[in-house]
């Protein structure tokens, strides 16, 4: 594992069959009334038939333990997909029983081909006219695959165990990172026309020569490969992006076949931040392992990532060294945890442009006149406050429970329902945030409560780190950013609710 402990993304993806609509598993089969038809038309459970990736055509890849060879499909209700020995395809199975084995047959365009691995049948088919009983690969069985991760993530080299970065000074992005620090390491892949490009931090597209380049193009677009559970990707000239020379320079190497340097994991990207005490001195680990606000410029030492434990919602504040921040006698706090344990983990409350830490003994963190900071306050007060700063999201792109948020089509509005998505940009503002469109302009929420993308002026939203990898926006009214049934993003959220929250 890798050293800052993080575990590879669970490949999840959407299948597009020859005619480019989606394998989608309904949580039930249904009748349509079909206007064209003027009847009601019944729809299988499953179906190829959905135009765009949303929930329901988002399937998670499983490998077998024994055979790494054979994979399961399983559907956004935790169902499996299955085949019998006539060919018969379901998705009710809630095991991985043997007729949901499958073994997938890569194309040289980086489609698949699923064979059953038990009946050696390839599964294929449009709308809910589906069967795996093909003895040959035809169009017909031939599935595109879209990534459904959230498109911001860290790259590993799987031969180097090193992360992939922006390296400013070369103008290349290096593979030679122990630890993905900072914003250089957010990668973003962008999906276009069934292939993948690369996007730098500073909104560069990779090209397969190892040159950083403002347009994407031929030379951009990779083609996803699945080898092992791990992703390559291949150029448009057949051959795989490697980390070359001592550095670890990504480019196009001249293997027509991926080996163990052509392979990678993506990794979530935890959120790295930034600590503003009440002296207005960065909190900072500068001066040695004791934490201390005493810091006036930001660097490395100066920023620490955010872990958010899955179950208790307490967070770990790792160091760029990979120590954990952790609560030693008298209430002092160091960076001297080497693993994560109960006096490592901090509960966060979110005070609109602040924030206060509490530590496992029940008290609150407060900077001394000293800088120091202690574990020792009953209460809030000015000295227990700090102004937090999320560094590593300045492209910000966002995903609720029904899809992504992007720009209305025909009006100042947002969808927060799209199956593609928009970057926004976030601009910190002294403990709020600015988020602004492509055009420059910025969101506001309007009278209504509807929140609007075409402002002249920036209005002012606090971000709340609320879970694993899903963060919450509050306008200055004070109230949640949700979808609405409709999928449109409305300020008026009264408390917190999963329509509020957002993968980031």
């Amino acid at each position: 594992m890798p050293a800052n402990g993080n575990r590879p993304l669970k490949l999840q993806f959407g299948l597009i069959n020859h005619e480019g609509r989606y394998l989608t598993a309904e949580a039930f089969g249904f009748k349509h009334f079909n206007p064209q038809m003027h009847k009601w038309v019944f729809f299988d459970p499953l179906n190829a038939s959905a135009p765009s990736l949303k929930k329901k055509q988002i399937w998670t890849l499983e490998q077998d333990p024994q055979d790494p060879q054979v994979v399961y499909l399983r559907s956004h209700l935790g169902r499996y997909l299955a085949s019998d020995k006539d060919g018969r395809v379901t998705c009710e199975a809630d095991g991985q029983h043997a007729d949901c084995r499958f073994l997938i047959v890569a194309q040289s365009n980086g489609s698949w081909a699923l064979q059953s691995e038990p009946h050696l049948r390839f599964f294929g088919g449009s709308r809910d006219h589906l069967s795996c009983f093909a003895q040959l690969i035809t169009d017909a069985e031939l599935w595109a695959v879209h990534l459904a991760l959230h498109p911001q993530s860290n790259l590993l080299s799987v031969a180097r165990k090193r992360y992939a970065h922006l390296s400013m000074e070369d103008g290349e992005i290096a593979v030679d990172m122990n630890i993905p620090w900072g914003v250089a390491a957010l990668l973003t892949l962008v999906y276009q026309e069934g292939k993948y490009c690369l996007k730098t931090c500073d909104s560069r597209f990779l090209s397969n020569d190892g040159k950083l380049v403002t347009q994407s193009g031929r030379a951009t677009a990779y083609t996803l490969e699945l080898k092992c559970g791990k992703l390559a990707f291949k150029d448009c000239e057949g051959k795989y992006l490697s980390p070359m020379g001592p550095t670890g320079t990504l480019r196009s190497g001249r293997c027509s076949k991926p080996g163990k340097d052509e392979l990678f994991d993506l990794e979530e990207s935890h959120p790295q931040v930034v600590l503003t005490a009440a002296n207005g001195r960065y909190v900072s680990i500068r001066q040695g392992v004791s934490l201390a606000a005493n810091q006036e410029d930001e660097t490395d030492m100066e920023t620490f990532q955010m872990e958010i434990d899955k179950e208790t919602r307490k967070c770990t504040f790792c160091t760029s060294h990979g120590n954990y921040w952790d609560l030693v006698a008298h209430g002092g706090i160091q960076s001297s945890a080497t693993e994560v344990s109960a006096t490592s983990m901090f509960s966060v409350e979110w005070l609109g442009h602040k924030v206060a830490l509490k530590a496992n003994n029940g008290k609150y963190i407060c900077t001394k006149k000293n800088g120091q900071l202690l574990a020792v306050s009953d209460s809030i007060g000015e000295d227990e406050q700090l102004t937090l700063k999320l560094i590593n999201r300045p492209m910000l792109i966002l995903r609720g429970e029904n899809g992504f948020i992007c720009h209305h089509k025909n009006s100042n509005l947002l969808d927060g329902s799209r199956s593609v998505y928009d970057i926004f940009s976030l601009q910190f503002s002294n403990g709020a945030y600015h988020i602004r469109g492509v055009d420059g302009r910025f969101w506001y929420v309007n009278s209504s409560g509807l929140v609007c993308s075409d402002g002249e002026v920036p209005e002012d939203f606090t971000v709340e780190l609320l879970e694993h990898g899903r963060l919450a926006i509050r306008g200055k009214n004070r109230k949640y950013l949700r979808g609405d049934q409709g999928g449109t993003l409305k300020g008026d959220g009264l408390s917190l609710s999963s329509s509020a929250l957002w993968e980031y």
